[in-house]
């Protein structure tokens, strides 16, 4: 009787919950978006956005809003082309499930067997790494290991560089105990796809996604777009004005990780056909992979922490292959976000209604993507009208008030030092060459009264460096858009000279592919 009157009791709650639901369930309309994306836009000042929902399988709304550019001021539209950016790993994991298809690999085998020179820093790792690990974020090295041997790009590693510098990057976390987001390990997943076709990434995700289901105007990096005329810029703030910056060029071996170019019309046909479980055409006669793949990429293979999230009744989060899980009031949730310089963009579905939103961005404002995805997303759910644009602007300007409060204190710390009578700080001591095992090398010159960084391998982290504290100096980027100075700290030796450099970001709002806490530079000459 007591599991009875517990089953009874549960049957309540959710048709409660239920009758909640539906009660304030109703179509959005195109003009609705309209007025909440231009909200957004002026909110978080960003220059152009492109939005496209689909409910029950269909296109509802696809609009362009804004410029493409503040250089050129020409409108966004439907089918101008963003950088997806981290979008495009569910492109690379449907790439290597249509090879599983094939039996010509397994989610399970072994990396080594298709890349012999791959190694990580655990030999175990190494032997027991299969190629589901590369898509699940469980490896073991920290958040965003490695990134800066790509990010910022016109960094001169190679894929083969990036493939054999994997070995340096020191384990975090026990191999597949815990999540943390990598970018690495994607473009040795496109590797793979390269080894056992014999043919790039790039070309097999145009081939075979792309053209079968008309997407016609994206391509897989944007040096190959056939067209340039309707492409955005990136933009980002720049001493607290939003300007344009530079693109994002992913070199050769990289795109896997973040290069697909396309557009919301384009990627209306990408979701739709992930709705429909792989398939496309006009009866949906065709399809990209099986059932039994697409439903794998949408399984839960890495558990993420999570609090119970109130706001959607969800009780889990968890990573797939390429996709974000949750569920949310009952339903399952699959999304994934990309960010780049300049450009941040969402996708999201909800395959039991049939529903996804689409937001591409030309500004990296997180919070922009968020409050229209949510907004949208409240309203297939039935949820009660709640102002996500009003929330997330409490929420940045909390963060960025945290941020500044940091950044000030060590910014008026160094100018009390450049304002006062030259120390006992010998900068001689400090200057040098300095080689970490993956990033190469930097020189650490004198410059006047202070000291110069430049990175050798890559050229755009260069940037004066201010005296703090002790042995500690800021280094100020001489590219703002970075939004990422930097503690770098010197150990010396007991003739006062230094020998050793460690560094870490200085505000808690610096993308976290700026990895500098992975770094640990050893001098190699004066």
């Amino acid at each position: 009787m007591r599991f009875e009157g517990g089953i009874t009791r549960l049957f309540v709650l959710c048709s409660i919950i239920l009758f909640t639901v539906s009660l304030y369930a109703q179509p959005i309309t195109s003009s609705e978006i309209d007025s909440l994306v231009e909200r957004v836009r002026s909110t978080f000042d960003v220059p152009g956005i492109a939005v496209a929902v689909i409910h029950d399988g269909q296109v509802i709304h696809s609009q362009g809003y804004g410029v493409r550019s503040l250089r050129t001021m020409k409108p966004v539209t439907e089918t101008t082309l963003f950088g997806i950016a981290s979008n495009s790993k569910a492109f690379t994991t449907a790439t290597l499930g249509m090879l599983v298809d094939e039996g010509k690999i397994s989610w399970d085998d072994r990396v080594i067997d298709y890349i012999p020179e791959f190694r990580l820093y655990d030999p175990y790792v190494t032997e027991d790494f299969r190629i589901r690990d590369l898509l699940t974020h469980r490896s073991g090295l920290g958040l965003g290991a490695g990134d800066l041997m790509f990010f910022p790009d016109s960094t001169n590693f190679t894929l083969a560089d990036l493939i054999y510098n994997l070995r340096f990057l020191k384990q975090r976390s026990p191999f597949r105990s815990k999540y943390d987001y990598d970018n690495l390990l994607y473009m040795v997943a496109g590797e793979v796809v390269f080894r056992v076709t014999g043919i790039s990434w790039e070309e097999v995700v145009e081939k075979r996604i792309m053209e079968p289901l008309g997407m016609d105007y994206s391509a897989a990096s944007y040096e190959r777009l056939k067209d340039y005329r309707d492409v955005i810029d990136a933009h980002a703030p720049v001493d607290g004005t939003v300007k344009v910056i530079s693109r994002h060029h992913f070199k050769k071996g990289e795109n896997p990780v973040g290069g697909i170019y396309s557009n919301i019309k384009d990627l209306s046909k990408w979701v739709i056909a992930r709705l429909n479980e792989g398939k496309y055409g006009e009866k949906l006669e065709d399809s990209l992979f099986s059932v039994k793949v697409h439903r794998e990429t949408w399984s839960p293979q890495t558990i993420l922490p999570a609090k119970r999230d109130t706001l959607y009744n969800s009780h889990f989060r968890a990573y797939g292959l390429g996709w974000f899980l949750r569920d949310v009031f009952g339903y399952l949730e699959v999304s994934h976000t990309g960010g780049l310089e300049g450009m941040v963009t969402q996708i999201t579905m909800l395959p039991e209604l049939k529903s996804g939103v689409i937001v591409l961005t030309n500004q990296q404002s997180g919070e922009a993507f968020r409050s229209i995805t949510n907004t949208i997303k409240d309203r297939f759910l039935g949820v009660k009208k709640r102002d996500w644009v009003h929330i997330y602007q409490q929420r940045l300007s909390e963060k960025k008030q945290k941020a500044h409060k940091i950044v000030a204190a060590i910014r008026d710390k160094i100018n009390q030092k450049m304002g006062s009578p030259p120390g006992q700080v010998d900068l001689n001591n400090y200057t040098g060459r300095y080689r970490d095992n993956w990033f190469g090398e930097i020189v650490i010159t004198p410059e006047g009264d202070q000291l110069f960084h430049r990175s050798l391998r890559s050229p755009k982290p260069n940037g004066p460096m201010y005296h703090y504290n002790a042995n500690t100096f800021v280094v100020k980027w001489t590219d703002r858009s970075f939004d990422a100075d930097a503690f770098v700290m010197f150990n010396l030796n007991t003739e006062g000279q230094a020998v050793e450099i460690t560094m870490k970001a200085i505000s808690p709002l610096t993308d976290f592919s700026y990895d500098f806490h992975d770094l640990e530079f050893h001098r190699v000459s004066q």
